[in-house]
């Protein structure tokens, strides 16, 4: 189990997060649906996350979306990393009714983001842009390389739940034990 704690003059968070205990916690960020969102993520990653984040909501949600990704990205590198026995790569299409994401991820310890989607706007009081924000921040605070992509869709929550849901199943799949490869590496470190 790994806990964050960081303060900010824009937000208070808490988060613990275990890769090995396959439960979801409490999460409260003070932005319904980035609760949604992450729910969905612990579930179906297998990873546990409880949070708890006081943010100055009152301005946006901004700084809390891209603070949680940080936190969250910092503690799944203090529980991934250095990497031995998996499988690194892992992928995944997720469909949610007319919406389909497909997410590529790589343990690499070389942060990168590929992010494409198409849509504007808000889900409900949710500016859509901040999912980008919220993924930029994990991958560079955990050192990932993922691409995440749209393929195709209408309905803006079906589209980002899909986001969370494939980033989660590739990540559950990149972290896959695999005692035959050792360090899955031709350089020998990660």
């Amino acid at each position: 189990m790994t806990e964050i704690v960081r303060e900010t003059k824009e937000t208070s968070i808490r988060c613990q997060l275990d890769t090995t205990k396959n439960d979801v916690g409490v999460i409260d960020t003070g932005v319904g649906f980035l609760n949604h969102m992450l729910e969905a993520f612990s579930k179906h990653s297998g990873v546990f996350l409880d949070l708890k984040c006081n943010g100055d909501t009152h301005i946006d949600d901004h700084h809390t979306c891209e603070d949680c990704g940080i936190v969250i990205g910092q503690a799944l590198k203090k529980e991934i990393f250095p990497i031995k026995e998996v499988e690194r790569y892992g992928n995944a299409t997720v469909v949610m009714d007319e919406a389909s994401v497909t997410c590529a991820i790589d343990l690499s310890n070389r942060p990168y983001l590929v992010y494409k989607s198409d849509i504007f706007g808000k889900v409900g009081t949710f500016d859509v842009e901040l999912v980008e924000e919220f993924f930029h921040a994990l991958v560079l605070n955990c050192g990932l390389t993922c691409h995440l992509i749209v393929d195709r869709g209408t309905n803006k929550h079906h589209i980002i739940e899909a986001t969370f849901k494939a980033f989660a199943v590739a990540l559950r799949r990149a972290m896959t034990e695999n005692k035959k490869m050792g360090i899955p590496s031709t350089k020998g470190i990660l």
